[in-house]
């Protein structure tokens, strides 16, 4: 395999394997350490980054592989970000980042105090790791979800365990119950779009009243009912969402967090023992007018969810297992064609998809969904792999 393309296939891979000397992907990573600089501290050594997906620049490809928005953003962030660019870049900008929590906060009906924001929702998720979990005490998340997870808990030297999700990568919340160290998820599920209910994350609040819950919101706005409103009554709750899927911003990095005070006041302090200016003034200007065009937010998701359901009866009509979905990817597998094959079948006809060499889904590949046009061409491309007739709507 050529390494220029190894970005979408080694995602959440290494970290979910057994590791032992049969393996041939331990073995790989025991080569690979065996090359490690004498200038690397101990933690540098023992890590194993996340691997962001391919943003190749050779030529023109279909990108279907990274979750992005197929569209642009709202004209009113353009303007937004041109209008920021002037004099005032020669000062740092606002540590606390006022007006865009004001912004998130009337949106969502709730306190200014009760919302962080920072560097795309991977930098609070770091630090919120940081700030709500232990060493020692072994965290819970599922064992099919989002591969930074047990980056994470790696670099910070925490312990995790695996909960196998169950039919059709479904979350049962009675696995979640009474954890030592807290529990994150994301809703709906990465890779695989399944989604929670508020019955459900309530009934896993409840059930651990001492510890933080952190729910990973990124795909949220694509079909599914934030637990945003649960945060009132559940203190221990933690609600992070990002600005890169629904609104079109992911060049931007610009996330938030939700909570009471107590959970905002933890993730503050190391914030501002790493860098108290996260978010520059481009970032901030783009974001809050991002939220305020509810009319442009509302039309590009629903363009998105409109393409996702006339993609899955087509895909399932072809023989394609599609997992139900309430973000914006789908999660598929085919009952005679290899999942690295197609992969790589697809790659050779310009559109990229990732996939993912990990027990439970090492046939499944993970489909962002793009534009009509482009998933019009994808399902061309997977017409000359599994012949049949196409009915399009």
């Amino acid at each position: 395999m050529q390494a220029r393309y190894t970005q979408d296939i080694i995602y959440s891979t290494s970290y979910f394997l057994p590791r032992n000397e049969e393996n041939r992907w331990f073995i790989l990573l025991k080569r690979v350490s065996e090359q490690m600089s004498k200038y690397w501290s101990k933690i540098a050594a023992g890590q194993r980054p996340y691997v962001p997906g391919e943003q190749p620049k050779d030529k023109k490809y279909i990108k279907l592989n990274t979750n992005e928005c197929p569209y642009p953003p709202s004209p009113l962030v353009l303007k937004a970000i041109k209008e920021a660019a002037n004099e005032k870049l020669k000062l740092y900008p606002d540590p606390n980042g006022e007006d865009l929590r004001q912004t998130v906060a009337e949106y969502y009906g709730l306190k200014k105090e009760w919302v962080f924001v920072g560097n795309g929702s991977d930098e609070i998720l770091a630090f919120a790791f940081m700030a709500f979990f232990d060493p020692g005490s072994t965290i819970l998340f599922p064992d099919v979800t989002y591969s930074f997870y047990p980056v994470y808990t790696n670099l910070f030297q925490l312990d995790y365990r695996l909960v196998p999700l169950r039919e059709e990568f479904s979350l049962y919340p009675p696995d979640f119950y009474d954890s030592e160290g807290g529990v994150i998820f994301p809703n709906p599920n990465a890779p695989t779009g399944n989604y929670v209910t508020m019955e459900m994350i309530e009934k896993i609040l409840i059930r651990n009243p001492d510890k933080v819950i952190i729910v990973d919101e990124a795909y949220i706005d694509f079909g599914g009912e934030t637990a945003i409103p649960l945060i009132a009554k559940y203190p221990n709750l933690l609600v992070i969402q990002t600005l890169s899927k629904s609104r079109s911003l992911a060049g931007l990095r610009v996330g938030f967090a939700l909570g009471q005070n107590e959970l905002m006041e933890g993730l503050n302090r190391i914030k501002d023992s790493f860098n108290s200016y996260t978010l520059d003034r481009l970032s901030m200007a783009g974001a809050i007018a991002a939220m305020k065009d509810e009319t442009y937010f509302q039309a590009t998701r629903q363009k998105v969810m409109q393409t996702r359901e006339r993609i899955v009866p087509i895909l399932r009509q072809m023989g394609w297992q599609v997992i139900p979905s309430l973000a914006n990817f789908i999660f598929i597998s085919h009952p005679v064609l290899k999942a690295e094959e197609v992969f790589t079948a697809l790659r050779q006809q310009g559109i990229l998809v990732r996939y993912f060499r990990q027990p439970k889904i090492d046939n499944y590949l993970r489909v962002s969904i793009g534009s009509d046009e482009e998933m019009d061409s994808l399902l061309t491309a997977f017409s000359k792999l599994v012949p049949c007739t196409i009915k399009r709507s």
